[in-house]
């Protein structure tokens, strides 16, 4: 997989190759990186990528031709690159996003800055406009780095255990289950008895016991849309019967 990030702040994003997943998949050559900087596109002799906007109003507005040309330029690399403008407008990005941006072998990730991009270039250039939530932050580059982190866990080979990314929190559309290490007592909580006998089986049924149970209590919003097997059903009431919650 290809990643191109079209930012301001190239050396914000490129800290990623420094650490973790990422930077092992960087290193091992599973994943490529790259960055451009729209000022380096501009024919303002001081770079400015920014004006004013029309109608009035506070901040500015990213310019049209600047962002057009860096994403040209990235897409001369791969004329099918898939380009993806972060975005508080966009629609939001999800689990199921992963897999389906995976299909693509070049992505082009654009990170706006001040008050936003000139429409004409996200109508014109970008495939789709992505948000991580309902929230605003500064400018792009951090849902940039969100999105790259999610997409190279799932690159094969990223992860030191392919089990780690399918056992993920969203993956099956539940919540994970909890996890606990070491010692197994410690300030008078103990690890779940189950979980230090060795049946598999029986480890395997109380995971996804505990992850209803945490869907159901934290995510209605994700619990509604799940379409729950007998077997679930018993395991979620199994679950609110032991919270006392039924």
């Amino acid at each position: 997989m290809q990643i191109r990030i079209i930012t301001l702040f190239p050396e914000m994003v490129l800290n990623l190759a420094q650490f973790g997943v990422v930077g092992r998949a960087l290193e091992s050559g599973l994943v490529e990186l790259d960055t451009l900087n729209p000022r380096d596109y501009s024919s303002d002799p001081h770079g400015r990528v920014d004006d004013r906007p029309y109608g009035g109003g506070p901040g500015m507005v990213m310019q049209y031709e600047p962002l057009q040309k860096a994403i040209r330029q990235a897409r001369d690399h791969d004329p099918d690159s898939h380009v993806v403008c972060l975005s508080a407008q966009g629609r939001l990005f999800e689990q199921k996003d992963v897999a389906r941006l995976h299909t693509y072998s070049s992505l082009v990730l654009v990170a706006g800055r001040y008050e936003g991009i000139d429409e004409r270039l996200v109508e014109a250039e970008t495939d789709e406009e992505l948000s991580v939530g309902d929230f605003v932050v500064s400018g792009g580059e951090l849902p940039a780095m969100l999105l790259v982190d999610a997409l190279v866990r799932h690159v094969p080979g990223a992860l030191g255990h392919e089990e780690s990314a399918r056992q993920d929190s969203f993956v099956d559309g539940m919540l994970d289950c909890p996890h606990y290490t070491r010692p197994g007592s410690i300030d008078g909580r103990e690890v779940p008895e189950v979980l230090l006998h060795g049946d598999h089986q029986a480890i395997k049924r109380w995971r996804e016991k505990q992850a209803l149970g945490r869907t159901w209590e934290r995510r209605p919003d994700m619990f509604a849309k799940l379409d729950l097997s007998e077997e679930q059903k018993a395991l979620l009431k199994e679950y609110l019967q032991e919270q006392g919650s039924e």
